[in-house]
């Protein structure tokens, strides 16, 4: 294997599942050198995009980074292996994206804070109501201990590193392990709410929580680890706009009986995301406005749905019409 493997190139041995055997893969070192402003400008120019203003344009890639807006202009390329754009592609063009995925997920968390702060409000109330103020110590009302003693220690940890000042007073006041449920639930975040609603045994207090948003609790379970997965990526300033995410969320089937025929099967883009967005949005806050906020914001930077996912007559939809 030495004599067929180059010395400045490394062999890296994997485990083929399919046929149980070891297989070589030849990775390449490492040999990129970082490039000026300037010359970040000449290469893009040299692979066909149109740079309308080259001092705007270097101003900006002193703030926004070089390696984060290659992503969004990925669309624009005829070949990804010499990253050659297509004719007539303008940096405006890439900024359109950037700018349209940013406030995309501003208006995304906007309405996770309020879909999270229901749930935890809902969490709270359901367990200390049938279990006592103090039901998140009751290791018997989850699935698996495991899990909830590392949902606990999470907490605990939350708890003992908060400084809010009603934590401070109820640890100071109060001889107890952990403050009451409405309390906690505060300083709780959507993943952790996620995990404990997950590990939580089925029984009535489980489908009272997915009661007060009229869905199975297994569709809620679903959901909730969705946004938890599309929270950490805004709250990251990641790109949403046409990612393709890891964990979907399951499409209810009966409740509401009509919610799945305006998602997309099998879709991992944003579209599914908004439609539960807007769905929560009506229960929690029913009259907002944001489903023509985000028809707005889509309107005003050109944006192609489609890269998103949305289905042709998307806006026949009555998810999608205004309440």
């Amino acid at each position: 294997m030495r004599n067929c493997v180059p010395s400045n190139r490394r062999v890296t041995f994997l485990l083929c599942a399919f046929r149980n055997k070891y297989v070589s893969i030849v990775r390449s070192p490492f040999e990129k050198k970082p490039t000026t402003y300037a010359q970040q400008i000449s290469l893009l120019q040299n692979r066909g995009m149109i740079i309308e203003g080259p001092i705007e344009t270097e101003f900006l890639l002193q703030h926004v980074n070089y390696y984060r807006l290659s992503a969004y202009w990925i669309p624009f390329q005829t070949n990804h292996k010499n990253h050659a754009f297509k004719s007539d592609t303008r940096f405006s063009e890439v900024l359109n994206l950037y700018a349209f995925d940013r406030e995309l997920r501003l208006l995304v968390l906007d309405a996770i804070e309020r879909i999270e702060v229901s749930v935890r409000s809902q969490w709270a109330y359901h367990l200390a109501h049938h279990h006592g103020p103090h039901a998140h110590l009751d290791h018997d009302l989850s699935v698996k201990r495991d899990l909830w003693e590392r949902n606990l220690d999470k907490l605990s940890n939350e708890i003992n590193r908060s400084d809010e000042a009603f934590i401070k007073h109820l640890k100071s006041k109060y001889n107890e392990a952990l403050p009451a449920t409405w309390a906690v639930c505060e300083v709780m975040s959507l993943g952790l709410l996620s995990r404990w609603y997950n590990n939580l045994k089925p029984m009535p207090t489980r489908r009272a929580i997915a009661d007060a948003y009229l869905i199975d609790e297994k569709v809620l379970e679903s959901w909730l680890r969705h946004l938890s997965l599309i929270r950490n990526i805004c709250a990251h300033h990641s790109r949403l706009w046409n990612r393709e995410f890891t964990i979907t969320p399951l499409l209810p089937r009966t409740k509401p009986s009509t919610l799945a025929s305006q998602c997309k099967k099998n879709s991992r883009k944003i579209y599914n995301t908004l439609v539960i967005l807007i769905y929560f949005m009506d229960v929690v806050c029913p009259k907002n406005n944001w489903r023509e906020i985000f028809k707005n914001l889509a309107k005003k930077y050109a944006i192609r749905l489609v890269e998103m996912d949305f289905p042709c007559g998307w806006e026949d939809f009555n998810i999608w019409k205004k309440k």
